[in-house]
């Protein structure tokens, strides 16, 4: 039998999916490779989680937008940036997207081309419509579209929102984020809900968790349940946890969730230096009814850790950010000394580095194992668990 192969008529060109024409079989054949030497004196690689249909997994989408032209018979231009540049690639469907997220990005433009809404013109800094991003629940089926704009002045947005809506009645909530500055960054920090209640909600390991037009959640649901159940493992039964750069809670809550299910009680500590990440991730415990067993504090991890003399985790959970943990950090872990310690990494080569500051403390790396969260890319996720040395 011959492998499966994928096309898109605009890989090329977009460059999002750089592994595109290579079979399926083979990407994970490479990344297990890359993974075996990248961690070749750390112990043996288990064999990567790949999936079984690695299409249609991205959960989140988005598109810039950019007046139009004579090629699109001056209407609203949309799409991805076409690689190494600004300049948009019209796309109709995306092979890696939700299935209706690109179309809904695409009604975004031609409602606003009705409506006379400007699009944002980068060079000059003006005009209204500069992104939209589309979230789905992957378990709930719920939708998130925000709008981002030059400012807090959005023309029509009555008649906007209606339009939409009778186009995609699914629509669970549309927010309008307002982004004034000169920047490549899609968001800005303010929100003003235009339709529904600003947020919806997904589950992941049977947890219900929020999810805010700022909020980080996993683009892939699917293997995020894969990825999570593997650090769960390194937890054994662990009765209390550190849980750092948790962001909204995810980890830590599943966690504690799990346990509970096996009747025993987890406390969890998490630590999140984004004060909004810190308050979805305390309503996201009350809402799964673990608001008891899980505390959030909002401050910076390496900060934090200084403070802690005394040992009083059995386990502590990290997901850094692609930069990695700080060598205060690993060593304040080390201090604290936890009998189990579960590092997941969306960064190997960062994890790799971080895990020195561990095994010099005394940790010996147990399980390393690669997940495969975004198929036709060169990313790979790991989860290491160690334990420390009698």
């Amino acid at each position: 039998m011959g492998y499966k192969t994928y096309t898109c008529a605009i890989a090329r060109r977009c460059g999002g999916c750089e592994l595109l024409a290579v079979p399926y079989e083979l990407q994970l054949r490479r990344k297990q490779q890359a993974m075996e030497e990248l961690f070749e004196n750390w112990g043996p690689v288990e064999p990567v989680r790949g999936m079984a249909r690695p299409v249609a997994y991205r959960y989140k989408a988005a598109t810039p937008f950019a007046p139009g032209s004579r090629a699109t018979g001056n209407r609203m231009r949309c799409g991805f940036y076409e690689r190494g540049s600004h300049k948009i690639v019209f796309c109709k469907e995306c092979l890696v997207e939700a299935p209706g997220a690109r179309k809904l990005l695409r009604d975004v433009a031609q409602v606003a081309d009705e409506l006379h809404i400007p699009a944002y013109e980068e060079d000059r800094g003006r005009g209204v419509l500069r992104h939209a991003v589309v979230r789905m629940g992957f378990a709930t089926h719920e939708q998130l579209l925000t709008i981002v704009t030059n400012g807090p002045n959005l023309p029509q947005s009555n008649a906007f929102v209606h339009k939409l809506r009778h186009r995609h009645p699914n629509l669970t909530t549309i927010v309008q984020n307002i982004n004034d500055r000169r920047t490549n960054a899609i968001l800005g920090t303010r929100n003003r809900t235009l339709f529904g209640p600003g947020i919806i909600h997904d589950r992941l390991l049977g947890c219900t968790f929020e999810i805010s037009p700022t909020s980080f959640y996993q683009t892939n649901p699917e293997q995020t349940e894969v990825l999570y159940r593997v650090a769960l493992e390194g937890l054994g039964d662990a009765r209390s946890l550190l849980d750092a750069y948790c962001g909204t809670g995810t980890i830590g809550i599943c966690a504690a969730s799990q346990a509970r299910e096996a009747g025993r009680e987890l406390q969890v500590t998490g630590v999140e230096k984004v004060s909004d990440a810190v308050g979805c991730a305390r309503r996201n415990a009350r809402a799964n009814g673990l608001g008891e067993s899980c505390k959030f504090v909002a401050a910076d991890a390496t900060e934090w850790m200084a403070q802690q003399r005394r040992k009083s985790f059995d386990a502590v959970i990290l997901d850094p950010p692609r930069a990695g943990s700080t060598p205060e950090f690993l060593r304040g872990v080390v201090r604290l000394a936890p009998t189990r310690v579960v590092y997941v990494s969306c960064n190997p080569t960062t994890q790799v580095r971080d895990l020195e500051v561990l095994r010099d403390g005394g940790y010996h790396v147990n399980r390393i194992v690669p997940v495969d969260l975004f198929p036709h890319t060169k990313h790979v996720e790991t989860v290491c668990l160690l334990t420390r040395k009698s």
